[in-house]
């Protein structure tokens, strides 16, 4: 397949099956019943990778697939499906926990091509714990092991709520310790009935600067921090780190949504992003071209109903995340509620 310098890329949920039950997950966490999707049969899989495979090449943009579920261990099918995935030369990560993972696992993940193996930690100790599953923080640290061991990169990521932010600084020191090779935090993304587990805007730029302060204390060590949050760029911006490209006009960073990036569930639906409720198409029955380009996908490419971000002159940069507008008022269009700029 020929190389292209722009990589689209799918999130593919292949089962919902978990062992944990996250007090923010999308499926199991707080006010959510557990509805578990049928699973995909393998040939229905391997025909969606052919067409992504063929999509790619459409669009002219390398293929990437972040696999993960539930826990995509317990998928009954994930040695066949990543065995395929490996035959047609795709690059991918595995978002999971550390329950089902030991050194022979790991082993096998390298031997198919694994690049990464992202799990969470939501705090220190008794936090994460009370968030996740008890014992899943020390676990979760035993673990790192064997990603090393068999030169996967390991992953850590932070979903930052009120519940945990003030750990931050705390927690990012202990990952460095353990030579974690990459760290980084997404915002918690509510329900209207749970909005008090989010950070005030002024909160949540006090956070970014003592986070940012952080991670320039230890900035010799060998964990990269990934500026994951979109909002990052508006910090950068007023420190004077990040600089607007005036002689682009046609740059457009930010959020991937309707761009360059869609989730698959484990029965086919294809949702324009995983953190809020926005199925646009479903696979094999559609092509990933007819879901991309079709009607339901496009609403989420009219940026300019972006309120408050059209006005702004990072619109071609940031944008926020609207996912979380989605979650706080069920109005993906509306103000980014963290933003302080806006707000």
């Amino acid at each position: 397949m020929k190389k292209f310098k722009r990589v689209f890329s799918i999130q593919w949920h292949v089962t919902d099956l978990c062992d944990q039950r996250c007090k923010h997950c999308y499926l199991y966490g707080k006010n959510r019943t557990p509805q578990p999707r049928e699973e995909l049969d393998l040939d229905k899989m391997f025909n969606i990778v052919d067409d992504y495979l063929n999509f790619c090449e459409l669009v002219k943009c390398d293929p990437y697939f972040s696999i993960t579920g539930g826990d995509p261990l317990l998928f009954s099918n994930i040695w066949q499906f990543l065995k395929y995935v490996k035959k047609k030369n795709i690059r991918f990560s595995i978002l999971g926990n550390p329950f089902h993972l030991n050194n022979k696992v790991a082993k096998r993940l390298h031997s198919l091509g694994c690049q990464s193996y992202q799990m969470s930690l939501d705090g220190l100790q008794k936090t994460h714990d009370k968030l996740r599953k008890q014992g899943s923080f020390d676990i979760t640290l035993s673990k790192l092991k064997y990603l090393k061991q068999n030169k996967i990169r390991a992953t850590i990521m932070n979903t930052v709520s009120k519940l945990n932010y003030k750990e931050l600084p705390a927690l990012i020191r202990i990952v460095v310790k353990r030579n974690v090779d990459s760290f980084g935090f997404a915002r918690y993304c509510p329900t209207p009935d749970d909005v008090e587990f989010m950070l005030s805007p002024l909160e949540y730029k006090k956070l970014l600067s003592t986070v940012w302060d952080t991670f320039n204390e230890i900035s010799e060590s060998k964990t990269n921090f990934v500026l994951k949050d979109h909002l990052w760029t508006l910090f950068l911006y007023e420190k004077g780190l990040f600089k607007i490209d005036k002689n682009n006009k046609s740059v457009l960073e930010g959020c991937n949504c309707g761009i360059k990036h869609m989730t698959l569930l484990p029965d086919g639906t294809v949702y324009a992003c995983r953190r809020f409720d926005s199925p646009v198409g479903k696979v094999p029955e559609q092509s990933f071209q007819e879901i991309f380009f079709s009607n339901q996908m496009n609403q989420y490419r009219e940026i300019d109903k972006f309120e408050g971000c059209k006005e702004c002159e990072l619109f071609n940069y940031c944008r926020g995340c609207h996912a979380v507008s989605y979650g706080a008022s069920g109005n993906f269009f509306a103000k980014d509620p963290q933003c302080w700029k806006n707000n």
